[in-house]
C-alpha cells in the first residue's frame, strides 16, 4: 500500500516547500494544488493534506475521535483560543448544548427588527467602499445582538480591526486590545442586556472569553461575505427581483466561503482510497474548492442564486463546515447577511471598481477596497428597470 508521500503535490519552492508561497499566495497555492487532484501535500510548516471531495469532505469532518481539530490551523489565531471553539469530545458536546437554544436560528430572529433598523440608518451614499461599509455594519450588529450595544464602540472597533488585515496582521498577539475588550465584556456581563445574548454568556464556565472568541468568529466571516454580496448585487442590479433573498445569502456563502479552508489533524492511521493519512498529520478540507468543482456545482464561478432551487449536493455545501461542529453562529451570521442585503433593496448599486482581489487570509478577504456607487431607486421601480417615458 502506498503511503501518503505518494499523493500529487503543486510545484515547490525548493527546501522552503509550500510555505513561502502559503504567506503571499495561499488561496493561488490551494488553487493550484486542486488542479492536480481531489487530495494532494503540501509541504508547509509541517506536512499536510488538503482534500475537497465530498468523500474527503464526510471522512474529515464526520469523524471526530479520527480528527479532532486540537492542532489545527484555527489555534494559530489568538482571537481564537479558547471557548468552544477549541475544545474537544465529550467537552465539546457539553458546551454547545449550553449555547446551541440561543443561536438556534429561531431563536436568533428575534433580533431581525433591530438590525433591520441598523441598516436603515446606516445606508451607504454616493461612492463607497462595500469592504468598510460592512465591516462597520456588521460590527454595529454584532454589538447589539451580543451586548446590546453597551460595550464602547471604540473599544470593540479596536480589538476586531486586525482580522481584517492580511497575514501576518491576524495571527499577532495583541495582549492590551485583548484586555481592554475583555474589561468591557466583564463590564457588559455582570448586568447582561435581557434582550441580548449576554444573558446565555454570562452563565458559561469562562464568560469573557467564551464571548470575545464568538464575537470574533462571528464578525470577518460575515463582514467579508456581506462585502462580496453586494459586489454581485452590483453587478446585477436587478437581482433582488429575480431572485429570493435567501437565495443570494446562499449563493454568497458557495461562492464566496469564509471558512475557504479548515483543518483537523489524524489522530490515528487512516486509510482513504488506497492510501494511508498517517497519524498526526494535518489534514484540511476546503470549501473554497469544493464549492467551485464543476463535477458538484455547474458554471461554479458563475453568481446564480437560483440553482438553491435545487438540494445541494451531499458534503458539497460547506459554509459553516459540517457535522457536531457546524458553526454555532450560522444562523446569526445568515441572519445578519440577508438583513443587510434586504435593507438595500431600493439602492441601485453599480460597480466603481473594475475588478475583485479576494485572498485566503485566515477568513476570505477583500485584498483591495471594493469602491460601489449607491443610488435611491424611485418608489415603484426595481433596481435596473429603465426609466419610461424618456428624460424630463
Amino acid at each position: 500500500m502506498r503511503t501518503s508521500t505518494d499523493w500529487p503535490s503543486p510545484a515547490r519552492s525548493g527546501l522552503m516547500g509550500h510555505l513561502p508561497r502559503w504567506g503571499n499566495d495561499a488561496l493561488g497555492l490551494v488553487e493550484d494544488g486542486g488542479r492536480v487532484g481531489k487530495i494532494f501535500e503540501l509541504q508547509l510548516w509541517r506536512k499536510a493534506l488538503v482534500g475537497y471531495s465530498p468523500q474527503w469532505n464526510r471522512l474529515i469532518l464526520g469523524d471526530l475521535a479520527g480528527f479532532p481539530s486540537r492542532g489545527g490551523l484555527s489555534q494559530l489565531s489568538p482571537y481564537l483560543r479558547g471557548g468552544v471553539v477549541s475544545t474537544e469530545a465529550p467537552e465539546h458536546r457539553k458546551r454547545r448544548e449550553a449555547l446551541n437554544p440561543e443561536f438556534h436560528r429561531r431563536a436568533v430572529a428575534r433580533f431581525g427588527d433591530r438590525f433591520a433598523d441598523l441598516v436603515a440608518k446606516s445606508h451607504p451614499s454616493g461612492r463607497f467602499d462595500a469592504r468598510t461599509w460592512s465591516s462597520a455594519m456588521v460590527r454595529t450588529m454584532l454589538s447589539a445582538a451580543f451586548f446590546g450595544g453597551s460595550v464602547p464602540r471604540s473599544v470593540l472597533d479596536d480589538f476586531l480591526e486586525p482580522l481584517d488585515g492580511t497575514l501576518p496582521g491576524p495571527l499577532i498577539p495583541r495582549p492590551l486590545r485583548m484586555r481592554r475588550m475583555s474589561a468591557a465584556i466583564d463590564r457588559a456581563l455582570r448586568k447582561p442586556d435581557p434582550d441580548s445574548l449576554a444573558p446565555v454568556f454570562a452563565v458559561q464556565p469562562d464568560p469573557v472569553r467564551e464571548a470575545r472568541v464568538a464575537l470574533a468568529a462571528a464578525y470577518d466571516t460575515t463582514a467579508h461575505t456581506l462585502a462580496f454580496a453586494l459586489w454581485e448585487l452590483a453587478g446585477c442590479p436587478d437581482l433582488l427581483r429575480t431572485s429570493p433573498v435567501e437565495r443570494v445569502v446562499q449563493e454568497a456563502l458557495r461562492l464566496y466561503p469564509a471558512g475557504w479552508i479548515g483543518s483537523r489533524v489524524a489522530a490515528v492511521d487512516t486509510v482513504f482510497e488506497g492510501r494511508v493519512i498517517p497519524a498526526g498529520r494535518l489534514v484540511l478540507y476546503s470549501p473554497y474548492l469544493t464549492h467551485r468543482d464543476p463535477e458538484l456545482w455547474p458554471d461554479p464561478t458563475v453568481f446564480r442564486p437560483e440553482r438553491f432551487s435545487d438540494p445541494v449536493p451531499a458534503w458539497g455545501y460547506l459554509p459553516f463546515a459540517a457535522g457536531e461542529r457546524t458553526c454555532l453562529g450560522s444562523g446569526l451570521a445568515t441572519l445578519m447577511l440577508g438583513t443587510a442585503i434586504a435593507g438595500l433593496a431600493d439602492c441601485h448599486l453599480t460597480r466603481v471598481s473594475t475588478r475583485l482581489d479576494v485572498r485566503g487570509v485566515v477568513t476570505l478577504t477583500p485584498a483591495a477596497p471594493i469602491m460601489l456607487e449607491r443610488r435611491t431607486v424611485p418608489a415603484g421601480r426595481f433596481p435596473g428597470e429603465p426609466t419610461r417615458g424618456g428624460p424630463s
